[in-house]
């Protein structure tokens, strides 16, 4: 059974069992759409041409659900609609500007920085509306297709590995263990954290199998370089089971202790990543942890299977090259820039060699020759001298 962290299968069916009879707050309309369309993306009907067939889970339909809720509301707000589907596209546009722009702020005043999210999920629903009506003899037009769905990435807290290291020596047991974990695999942390057990490791605590059926992207098998020993250390001390999970925690409980952790001993000051230290969460130590392993992997393709990413993008979305140094040097100039030069007064020098060769073969055989000779002139001489006497 795989471990589902912040429980959405169970809040989703919990809130679908509420709203049987309609969604409060919203027109039937929209009760009646929204409902329809979440039934189908359970199912998986009428997925759009070109997004992944098959049901959504648990966690994309308690996203879609709060999103739908979200446009229902807001477009009866600014533009008195009581139909989502009713939207024109010059509405639809205006409206993810403002948010881009602030000028239609969160219910408590805060400005939206996650737009990519929320276009995203209305382009799947107005696609969704589209495949529906057309198997119902209705074209409909795509307005979603000038909307603008860029992404702006999140602030987050990066710390260098002095950083980590005070951190780690000031921590409890159990999240020193935590920290290094997540900083030496790079695993996503709660969702594969959380589903680890004392079976996917081998090689005694130094090779770890994030299994297929609890990676978002795909299983792997990766060396931990290290915090093996802490891992072994570990176990041992909490006498856990091969079936049994090595993190058993409550996510948002050990994002406040990192937190506090971080407040009491880095400050209250932003770090290079834009977000303060005081909001570091189990989630930046896979950022640092790709910052950590990005110039030590010789290969692009070795480091994304380290850490579950099918795009090279990720690479640089997660450590937007923080803790990167310049590590060219003369060596490498000379290999590099010099490469032919040197090839070729190899080649010269090889061929001077095979000359002095050449002529010390024929100074040797001049030797031989001339040895010969003397011998022959001693001997005859010797000869010579035996017939005079």
């Amino acid at each position: 059974m795989k471990i589902d962290p912040w429980k959405h299968k169970e809040k989703y069916l919990k809130w679908r069992e509420k709203t049987r009879e309609g969604i409060p707050d919203i027109s039937k309309e929209n009760s009646d759409l929204i409902l329809k369309y979440l039934g189908d993306m359970e199912k998986g009907l009428n997925v759009a041409k070109g997004s992944a067939k098959g049901p959504r889970s648990f966690q994309r339909l308690f996203t879609l659900k709060e999103k739908m809720i979200f446009f229902a509301k807001r477009f009866r707000d600014n533009f008195g609609l009581n139909k989502i589907t009713d939207i024109n596209e010059e509405q639809l546009l205006t409206f993810f500007s403002d948010m881009r722009t602030g000028v239609i702020k969160k219910c408590g005043g805060e400005i939206y920085k996650s737009i990519e999210t929320q276009g995203k999920a209305f382009k799947a629903f107005w696609h969704w509306h589209q495949k529906l009506s057309k198997k119902n003899g209705i074209e409909i037009v795509d307005i979603t297709a000038d909307l603008d769905s860029r992404s702006e990435k999140p602030d987050w807290v990066y710390l260098t590995e002095e950083e980590i290291k005070l951190l780690c020596e000031q921590a409890k047991y159990e999240y020193r263990l935590l920290m290094m974990f997540i900083f030496d695999t790079g695993i996503r942390a709660p969702t594969e954290l959380m589903n680890i057990k004392v079976s996917d490791f081998s090689r005694d605590f130094k090779e770890l199998h994030v299994r297929e059926e609890i990676s978002k992207t795909f299983g792997r098998r990766i060396k931990i370089m290290l915090c093996s020993s802490l891992v072994e250390d570990y176990v041992k001390r909490k006498d856990l089971k091969d079936e049994e999970y090595l993190f058993q925690i409550t996510p948002p409980a050990a994002n406040r202790y990192l937190q506090r952790l971080a407040k009491r001993i880095l400050g209250d000051k932003v770090s290079p990543a834009g977000q303060k230290y005081s909001q570091l969460t189990m989630y930046d130590f896979r950022h640092n942890s790709c910052c950590y392993w990005l110039p030590r992997y010789k290969s692009e393709s070795a480091l994304k299977y380290r850490f579950g990413w099918k795009k090279s993008e990720e690479i640089h979305y997660y450590s937007e090259f923080l803790g990167m140094r310049d590590t060219i040097n003369e060596e490498d100039m000379l290999v590099d820039v010099t490469k032919t030069e040197i090839e070729r007064k190899l080649e010269k020098s090889d061929r001077e060699k095979e000359l002095m060769e050449d002529e010390l073969e024929s100074l040797r055989m001049q030797i031989k020759i001339m040895s010969e000779e003397f011998k022959q002139i001693k001997s005859n001489s010797l000869h010579l001298a035996e017939i005079r006497s």
